[in-house]
């Protein structure tokens, strides 16, 4: 199918009528508050051959009320003086985040050469897969480029063959996702059960989304030579996440399944877009769940979009059989 990446929600949205209100509010929204945040830090000196990066929502492209501004600096030292940081959070109006992954320098050397083995905690894992898949640049863009294109070259390397799934690079976006869902139980555990609601939620819909949208174009690295992979998995995680999505069931021949799994995102996103709801699921704890509609709303949105999604891995004929042969084992 001869459809660019970064275009495949509008075409799935002309192709089923659907449509995606809440999306598409995000996506203006972003696209409106990175011209404020650009014009925020265009004051500060940043050190030279940095990018400074939003990551997150930001990256998905959809801000909505209540989105975190997670911020990295890319840099080559990462002795960055605290009083630059500093100003950067003062610039942009965030405190960093409490486990400390964001809200600071990273080195880009050891995003792309600590990959595996000891010293590639998880910090430099989180920051390593989130940059390919759900990053923003405010400053930078050829210095950011670059780090990308680096890490996705060392991902597909001589040992990728034609016509294969670079497993090197899909093992890492799997341990991420397993990461994640092991830290959720880490994270309840240490924070007593407080804000169990709003991450449950997001483990259900966002985190979700964010695991699928590197799953799904490197599955569909088997049909390519190894000589056109960069330039594919380069051109599809630049893409908001939701378009890689739209994307993979397009080529799949599941436009209107494709419809129903982003309608049910949409709808999530509609949810914690919400003040009032955005609060209760922040102050719901587990015990109390089922009890709350708005969580049970959520709880559904995500059901829809998993099933629509394990639909598109193991009930079409694009994907059912590189699904099996890679995604296991």
């Amino acid at each position: 199918m001869n459809l660019a990446a970064g275009e495949a929600l509008g075409q799935l949205a002309r192709q089923t009528g659907a449509q995606f209100p809440n999306l598409t509010a995000a996506r203006a929204r972003t696209e409106a508050e990175l011209v404020n945040r650009r014009a925020a830090v265009s004051g500060i000196r940043l050190p030279e051959g940095s990018s400074l990066c939003l990551m997150g929502s930001w990256g998905r492209h959809e801000v909505v009320d209540g989105s975190d501004d997670d911020w990295l600096l890319l840099v080559e030292d990462e002795t960055v003086g605290i009083t630059r940081t500093a100003e950067i959070a003062k610039a942009l109006a965030v405190e960093p985040g409490v486990e400390g992954v964001f809200g600071k320098a990273a080195s880009t050397r050891n995003l792309i050469e600590r990959i595996g083995l000891d010293r590639d905690d998880n910090r430099n894992l989180t920051r390593r897969i989130l940059l390919l898949l759900e990053s923003q640049p405010l400053t930078g863009q050829a210095v950011y480029d670059r780090v990308r294109e680096a890490l996705i070259g060392g991902y597909v390397n001589e040992w990728v063959g034609d016509r294969t799934v670079p497993r090197f690079f899909l093992n890492d976006v799997v341990r991420y996702w397993r990461t994640i869902c092991v830290d959720f139980a880490g994270k309840e555990r240490e924070r007593g059960g407080s804000g169990w609601g709003l991450r449950n939620a997001k483990l259900r819909n966002s985190r979700k989304v964010l695991f699928a949208s590197g799953l799904l174009p490197l599955l569909l690295c088997e049909s390519l030579g190894r000589a056109d992979m960069g330039r594919f998995l380069f051109e599809q995680f630049s893409a908001p996440a939701t378009d890689r999505l739209a994307y993979a069931f397009l080529v799949a021949g599941a436009a209107d399944s494709g419809a129903r799994a982003l309608g049910a995102y949409d709808h999530f996103l509609g949810i914690i877009g919400n003040d009032a709801c955005r609060a209760e699921l922040k102050g719901l704890r587990r015990e109390d769940a089922k009890r709350s509609a708005t969580f049970m709303d959520a709880r559904r949105a995500g059901e829809q979009l998993q099933d629509a999604l394990l639909a598109l891995l193991f009930e079409t004929p694009r994907f059912t059989q590189v699904a099996r042969a890679y995604s296991v084992f």
